[in-house]
């Protein structure tokens, strides 16, 4: 592997204006079908082999009519305190709202609420439903104007008006001022990092093209937009970080005296070959998404895996091409001006001195050190064991939206759990006498504890198959939602041996409950594949048993404290006015196996960037604490600005006003805090140190199986010894060890 990257990153710096003019023409060519693609074809929200999933589906089938795919947008009037909507100029307000939307383009039917029977008991509120011809996206910014328009009529005439639905969603939030912070951040730590311009630049611009090769890739093949804001996040941080590690080694080698060519062939070779396996590991983890059989969740995870392999592939190939066209420029002023190498050398090690420091007095106290990490993560992830799943609705959005409060609005008139009707569908067609069935099944649903209202059943044309809306008493994310649901398909039983016809419960709160409950039985074969095949790899990677189950180890105690942080602001309300969090409650249910597989890959990449440098110095003859203080001194301080690098992109997304997004920025910025400032740099020092040689114990057996890949150069440098056409080895000054 170093030795076919090595050839790899001499020819790029060789060939440069081939290969720069090669990503050019990639770029453009992704661009061009990204915006002549068709548009991407909406396929809804699905989780095949759930009931709600079976249920929607008997329910398109048996009222082909009645399943639109029109967007939908609910008007809720509240009346000024104490009137009602029903009387006088109240109403007559109403209705000309109503008949306003209704004369716009595009709008199927508008419903007056006093004759869809849309009021609330005590008269204080009430609701219009709109149905459009065409779905939300496909909605001109005329026809939403005009729906808005008449929200402000209805409001001019002294009501509270607000409007929810599909017709006033935003779309995917793509980025924001805060995440443009996030990659100002990114330059700063670069530019502190390598006290260069344009070493600073270069991770930038390159992480930049693979970003905009995976997002036009995302878009030409049509996937949905709600793909790319992962792609977004993990594109931008992992090929900044590449960058930076292939840029840090190639200065480490020129400062060892080595000509441009011969030190971006070496930097390719061996930091090149950890960006490899670290790629590796996050493809892994992305792709085992799948597993969870949610097909958004599947489509999210291969569309930022498919990002990564390019951001690998730029930093491998265009990233020494760059270099060639700066060879000195990416070096610090001091390295530039140094006459000798000697003097470039000294320079560089007053660089390292600090990872040195660090590493020398974490192995002088390695089980102090290892027993405080742990216990202090322990502490953090103590909020996780009350971890609650649901997938959040209207009422998680922020309370400046109209949609948060046209729900607040509806929960106030009709009840907490209005807002999340379920929809009961009972298949009769087996039965005897269908109507009778379909009678018994609803007065089953009436007698349930926790409904509150039963609508009448509708029939389908053919008769056999009748809709059925239940209300409960409850909101869509309560526990006793989740129990009622749970009651109704217990009963369903009953009533099939009783009637002989089959009850389906489904709706936006029973999806959402099925979804959660599916993820979370993904979760054990989800870690066991990717856990497992992410061992096999780092077993390759670092000819070792104990070395990977010790990154899993770690990345289990920083994903457990990262859910700490979760549940403690978002579900506890901890500093939440701070991040502008609006609404506390259940946390995302795909929360747990999206931030668990996303996070392995990241806290494998610290791990391959860190360890290898470790386990080249062993390799190459030092004593185990020497070669954790030597890894130290070549790479602590490129791990720590990656990590804040991250942070900062991951951090930029916690603005956006989105929950989701909101969440997944914070969850990835604290596990990235967590696995590179606590895990890789204390306590996998701190346990190494413990373990000494037997660190890196392989069985016999274990090893004439494995391949040796050579990832930390080891074989590549005994060939440049061997060839004499080849630029000699030189040999890096030792530095003694006090431990």
């Amino acid at each position: 592997m170093a030795s076919l990257l090595y050839r790899l990153g001499r020819l790029s710096f060789r060939r440069r204006r081939y290969f720069a003019l090669l990503w050019v023409v990639l770029l453009g060519a992704c661009a061009f079908a990204a915006v002549n693609a068709p548009e991407a074809e909406d396929k809804g929200f699905t989780v095949p082999g759930t009931e709600s999933q079976k249920a929607f589906d008997l329910l398109d089938e048996r009222f082909p009519s009645g399943n639109s795919e029109g967007a939908d947008a609910r008007i809720v009037f509240a009346a000024p305190d104490g009137q009602k909507v029903t009387v006088g100029d109240t109403k007559a307000a109403v209705e000309r709202v109503v008949d306003e939307v209704a004369g716009g383009s595009q709008v199927k039917e508008a419903l007056s609420p006093f004759k869809d029977d849309a009021v609330s008991k005590d008269g204080s509120t009430a609701y219009s439903s709109i149905t459009y011809d065409v779905p939300g996206e496909k909605l001109t910014e005329g026809t939403k104007q005009a729906l808005m328009d008449a929200v402000e009529d209805g409001r001019d005439a002294g009501m509270t008006v607000e409007v929810g639905g599909s017709a006033v969603d935003a779309g995917p939030e793509f980025g924001g001022v805060t995440e443009l912070i996030g990659i100002g951040v990114a330059a700063l730590v670069l530019l502190i990092t390598f006290r260069a311009l344009v070493a600073a630049g270069l991770p930038l611009v390159t992480a930049l093209v693979g970003l905009g090769a995976g997002i036009c890739a995302i878009m030409a093949l049509g996937l949905p937009t709600t793909t790319i804001t992962l792609a977004l996040m993990l594109g931008l941080a992992v090929g900044i970080d590449y960058a930076l590690f292939i840029v840090s080694r190639y200065r480490a080698e020129r400062a060892e005296g080595r000509p441009a060519e011969e030190a971006a062939g070496r930097a390719v070779g061996t930091a090149g070959s950890a960006v490899v396996f670290a790629g590796a590991t996050v493809v892994i983890a992305l792709a085992g998404l799948s597993v969870a059989g949610v097909p958004m969740l599947t489509e999210m995870g291969l569309a930022a895996a498919g990002t990564v392999v390019i951001g690998v592939l730029v930093a491998l190939t265009l990233l020494p091409a760059l270099l060639g066209f700066f060879p000195k420029a990416v070096l610090p002023r001091a390295h530039r001006a140094a006459r000798q190498p000697a003097a470039a050398a000294k320079s560089k090690e007053a660089e390292e001195a600090a990872g040195s420091r660090w590493a020398r007095f974490v192995i002088r106290r390695p089980v102090a050190s290892l027993l405080l990490s742990v216990v202090g993560l322990g502490v953090v992830a103590v909020p996780a064991m009350d971890l609650q799943l649901s997938l959040p609705g209207d009422e998680a959005q922020p309370t400046s939206t109209t949609q948060r409060r046209a729900y607040d609005a509806l929960a106030d008139g009709f009840g907490p759990g209005f807002n999340g009707p379920l929809t009961v569908a009972i298949d009769a067609k087996k039965a005897d006498d269908p109507k009778a069935a379909v009678a018994q099944a609803t007065k089953t649903l009436k007698a349930t504890d926790g409904v509150v209202d039963v609508s009448p059943a509708m029939f389908n044309k053919a008769g056999d198959t009748a809709m059925v809306s239940a209300v409960p008493s409850t909101g869509p994310s309560a526990t006793a939602t989740k129990n009622l649901v749970k009651t109704i398909r217990d009963e369903a039983d009953k009533v099939e041996a009783d009637a002989g016809a089959s009850m389906l419960v489904t709706g936006q709160t029973a999806m959402n409950i099925d979804v959660s409950n599916k993820v979370t039985a993904a979760l054990v074969p989800y870690l066991a594949v990717v856990v497992g095949l992410a061992v096999l790899l780092l077993m390759i990677v670092f000819r070792s048993v104990l070395v990977p189950l010790k990154a899993a180890l770690g990345f289990l105690l920083s994903v457990a404290a990262a859910f700490g942080v979760i549940v403690a602001v978002f579900q506890w309300g901890w500093l939440a006015d701070l991040l502008g969090v609006t609404q506390t409650g259940p946390v995302m249910s795909m929360m747990p196996i999206f931030l668990i597989g996303v996070v392995f890959g990241l806290a494998m990449d610290y791990e391959v960037f860190l360890v290898t440098r470790i386990r080249e110095a062993y390799v190459h003859g030092e004593r185990p604490s020497q070669a954790i203080v030597t890894g130290f001194r070549h790479s602590a301080r490129v791990v720590v600005a990656a990590a804040v690098i991250m942070i900062a992109v991951f951090a930029g997304f916690v603005g956006m006003t989105d929950s989701m997004i909101k969440m997944m920025g914070l969850g990835l910025a604290a596990a990235v805090f967590f696995d590179a400032f606590i895990v890789r740099m204390t306590i996998v020092p701190a346990a190494l140190a413990l373990l000494g040689r037997t660190a890196w114990w392989l069985p016999r057996g274990l090893s004439k199986v494995l391949p040796d890949v050579d990832v930390e150069g080891e074989k590549l440098t005994r060939r440049l010894k061997a060839d004499p056409a080849l630029p000699a080895q030189t040999t890096p000054r030792e530095e003694p060890v006090d431990v």
